[in-house]
């Protein structure tokens, strides 16, 4: 709840939220390779240097575009990263191509930022943001299990 810009939190949610915003170690968000398959039109492919795999389809990257202008849509709309738009209710929907980059480059040592070929090119995914955004089985386990706040799996904390 919220009035005037004040924020009331119960102690869980205040956990929760500092939580999500808690560095992560360094080992983490360091990628060893990175692959986006582009020409098999798959997505996005992260070997981090924690041992950790990550991948996100280019449907769940163009809906989770970290931009504040697709930031501000998903809040309004009350979506979540990667939740895509809802769909119009009209009888015969037009057909759109899926979401696919034309290109994609790195942004200094920090980050990735795809020019979709809708146009859009404003998001800039930073290896944080990936990291905290996995979308592996283990990490999702691990963040329900947190009660929703984003929790990558720690390299301690991996079952082998």
């Amino acid at each position: 709840m919220s009035h005037e810009g004040i924020r009331l939190m119960s102690n869980e949610e205040q956990a929760r939220e500092e939580a999500a915003h808690r560095p992560l170690p360094k080992i983490a968000v360091t990628p060893e390779k990175v692959r986006v398959l582009l020409t098999e039109g798959k997505g996005l492919e992260i070997d981090w240097a924690d041992g950790h795999k990550s991948a996100w389809s280019f449907a769940w990257l163009r809906d989770a575009c970290p931009c504040a202008t697709c930031n501000e849509e998903r809040n309004q709309q009350g979506r979540k990263p990667g939740q895509p738009r809802p769909r119009s209710g009209t009888l015969l929907p037009m057909y759109s191509p899926p979401p696919r980059p034309a290109s994609a480059h790195p942004v200094g040592r920090y980050a990735l930022q795809f020019n979709w070929q809708d146009g859009h090119s404003g998001g800039i995914y930073s290896w944080d943001y990936l990291r905290r955004s996995c979308q592996c089985a283990e990490c999702a386990f691990a963040h329900a299990e947190a009660g929703g706040a984003p929790r990558p799996v720690a390299p301690h904390d991996r079952r082998s």
